[in-house]
């Protein structure tokens, strides 16, 4: 799937695939050095972050080891619901390990904060999150995110893993939706 074939659905590329690709590489060189000579668990948020984690993994030099949560806050709407529910929990133990949350979006922060807190009372020897992007203006809540791919304005995105009711999860790059797709 490209632009083209979004037709009037996209407003625009906000962030290229070729931009996307060059600060995931960026990301991983970052980690890889800051988590050097570790155990590093990266704990992908699914569905959105499918994406950025299975590139952020093959960027890295680090032996590394992947699990994966599940959790909702949105439905099929655009604004989060404020009750997170796990749908998936880990399948591995994370007490003593060092854990890198990775994200697509940090929105409002509300669910990655709920999020957060369960994971820390799972007692890691750390936990650190690393969004591709993060949406200063929407935020609620105040998270501390390590690792930024992109700050963007707060407008409803897609692609790079990041859906309006399960499309467009799979564009190369990183879209503003039309307003007239989800009623804006």
């Amino acid at each position: 799937m490209d632009a083209g074939d979004m037709g009037t659905d996209l407003k625009e590329v906000l962030i290229s695939e070729e931009r996307l690709r060059q600060r995931v590489t960026e990301l991983a060189a970052r980690i890889d050095a800051d988590y050097a000579g570790r155990d590093l668990l990266l704990v992908g948020v699914l569905k959105g972050a499918i994406m950025v984690m299975a590139d952020l993994a093959r960027a890295m030099h680090l032996p590394i080891q992947m699990d994966w949560m599940a959790v909702s806050s949105y439905g099929s709407g655009t604004q989060s619901s404020g009750v997170v529910r796990i749908l998936k929990d880990l399948d591995t133990d994370i007490s003593g390990r060092d854990v890198l949350v990775v994200e697509d979006i940090i929105d409002s922060g509300l669910t990655l904060s709920w999020l957060l807190s369960n994971l820390q009372s799972r007692g890691p020897a750390s936990l650190e999150v690393c969004a591709l992007l993060r949406k200063p203006d929407a935020a609620k809540v105040s998270i501390d995110v390590k690792y930024v791919g992109f700050d963007i304005a707060n407008e409803f995105v897609v692609g790079y893993g990041l859906d309006y009711a399960e499309k467009y999860r799979n564009l190369p790059f990183v879209g503003t939706l039309a307003p007239h797709v989800y009623g804006g």
